[in-house]
Formats: structure tokens, C-alpha cells, sequence
């Protein structure tokens, strides 16, 4: 059951990542806040390898061709996942796309039965769909006028290309020939360097002015990459444990802490639509538990 709790890590570290994004998307581009996620990501993440390695010490692991090519993808589809996540935070009705972006662990369920060798029970297939219903309702999207074809197509793009990030990334764990935890921190520390170092290259390319914003808002992204790698740290391990579908069913109570922190801390009304989803959420979490 150790990846339930590395889930519930990974959830609270996403919570604080995405209200720090969502603030730097108001001072820089698309591209700034993504790379706002990783830019100092990579050193933490190496520090994390290195004190794994000296209170457990493991072989240095062989780096196949086909572990490459599972990181790269990884890497390449969460830059993608990131950037239409950023654009969601920009549309009118956020929280449809944003629910809608959750449809990774359905998708994740169904590409992962179909391509990656999953095998997932019938507790587990309903807890996903639970899940996915959940999050339908909690975002609004079952009332009249509030989904656009635009937000609807950005968020399922955004829930796919998170869901395949997670798919290649416990295939590229699996690969190692080391232990867990050794064997996701490798894969965390691949995939943060990667992505630093393409974005980074593209945004020299593209917009060097990006890098002023960067620099100007310097806490906020190094605040943003801390908890982005703390969070991926734990997502790693999870995922590495437990299928991806179950993990992020379950990590979808993320929804649930963001409704009772506005609840109780700033005071704002349940309405009856967040409660039915609240309840589905729990039920959801339950099934994948114990699946």
C-alpha cells in the first residue's frame, strides 16, 4: 500500500505546483510557465538519487536503447501536457477543462490495457470510471452552456498526452536492472534533464525574453520546480508500485482537498453539484484501494 501514500504526497505537492503556475501565467508565456516546472528540478532530483545511493547503495543501472526512447517520449509528451494545462488556465471555464484534463487515468486505462500489458480487475475498472464521472460533474460539465468545443478538445488532448507521460514512464522504471526506489528516481532524473534542456533550447530559439520573466519572478519558479519535482518524485514511485490508472484514479482527491480548503479555510459554499462528485471521488479512491 506504499503507493497510496506516495500518491497523497504527489497530490498535495500537485496542489501547491498548479496555484504557483496558475499565478505565473498572468506575468509570461505558455512556454515560461512550462518551463517554470522544471528549470531547477533537475538538481533537487539528483540530490535525491545521490542520497538514495548512499544510505542503499545499488549498481549504476545499464541504459538500454529502448529505455531512451521511453524517456524521451515521457519527456516530450509532458512538455505537451504542461503547455495545454497552462492554456487551460487560461480559458473562460477553467474548471471544465481542468476536469476534463483528469480524464488521464481513464485513458490511461484503457491505452494501457490495449499497448502497455496492464491488467486491471473489475473494482479497479469501476473506481476509473467512477472517477472519470466524478470529476464530470465536480467541473460542471453536465450544465447546460458550459462546455465549449475548444476547452472540450484542449482538455482531452491535455488528459492523454499526461496519461501516456505516466504509461512510458513505469515502462522506462521497469527496464532498470536496479531496485525501486533507484530505479524511478534514474527515470525522474532522465526526464527533468531532458526537458530543461529542450525547452530551455527552444525558448533561446523562440523568445529569449522569456528568460527576463523567469528571472524577475526567480522565487516563484524556483518555488514552482521544487514542488513540481517533489511531487514527480512521489508520482514516480507510485507508478512504479501500482498501475497508472489506479494511482492517478486516486490521485484525483486532489479535486477534494481543493474544494475543503475553500470550504473551510475560505469560507465558501458547497453547492449540491460538489458534493455528489466529493462522494463519487471517495467511492472511486475506495475501489482502486482495494483493487
Amino acid at each position: 500500500m506504499s503507493w497510496v501514500f506516495f500518491t497523497l504526497g504527489a497530490v498535495v505537492m500537485q496542489t501547491f505546483r498548479n496555484a504557483l503556475q496558475s499565478k505565473l501565467s498572468a506575468h509570461m508565456s505558455t512556454s515560461g510557465v512550462t518551463l517554470s516546472r522544471f528549470l531547477f528540478a533537475p538538481p533537487i532530483a539528483l540530490i535525491y538519487l545521490v542520497l538514495l545511493y548512499t544510505f542503499s547503495n545499488q549498481a549504476i543501472p545499464e541504459f538500454s536503447s529502448q529505455f531512451i526512447s521511453y524517456v524521451l517520449l515521457a519527456s516530450v509528451m509532458q512538455i505537451f501536457a504542461t503547455a495545454l494545462m497552462v492554456i487551460l488556465f487560461k480559458q473562460k471555464n477553467f474548471a471544465i477543462g481542468a476536469g476534463l484534463a483528469k480524464s488521464e487515468a481513464l485513458v490511461a486505462g484503457v491505452l494501457g490495457t490495449l499497448f502497455f500489458g496492464s491488467q486491471l480487475n473489475l473494482f479497479g475498472w469501476v473506481g476509473i470510471l467512477i472517477g472519470a464521472a466524478a470529476i464530470f460533474v465536480l467541473s460542471g460539465g453536465g450544465r447546460k452552456g458550459q462546455l465549449s468545443f475548444k476547452t472540450v478538445i484542449i482538455g482531452l488532448a491535455c488528459g492523454t498526452c499526461f496519461a501516456l507521460t505516466s504509461l512510458y514512464v513505469r515502462e522506462a522504471s521497469h527496464l532498470l536492472n536496479v531496485p525501486f526506489p533507484h530505479s524511478a528516481a534514474w527515470v525522474l532524473l532522465w526526464v527533468l534533464c531532458i526537458q530543461t534542456t529542450l525547452l530551455a533550447s527552444y525558448i533561446a530559439i523562440k523568445d529569449r525574453s522569456t528568460f527576463t520573466s523567469l528571472k524577475i519572478n526567480a522565487k516563484m519558479t524556483f518555488a514552482t520546480s521544487a514542488t513540481s519535482c517533489f511531487g514527480s518524485i512521489c508520482w514516480f514511485s507510485a507508478m512504479a508500485l501500482q498501475h497508472v490508472a489506479y494511482v492517478k484514479t486516486l490521485g484525483q482527491i486532489e479535486v477534494l482537498f481543493t474544494i475543503l480548503i475553500a470550504t473551510f479555510w475560505l469560507k465558501n459554499k458547497v453547492k449540491q453539484h460538489e458534493i455528489i462528485g466529493l462522494l463519487l471521488i471517495a467511492a472511486a479512491a475506495i475501489l482502486v484501494m482495494w483493487a
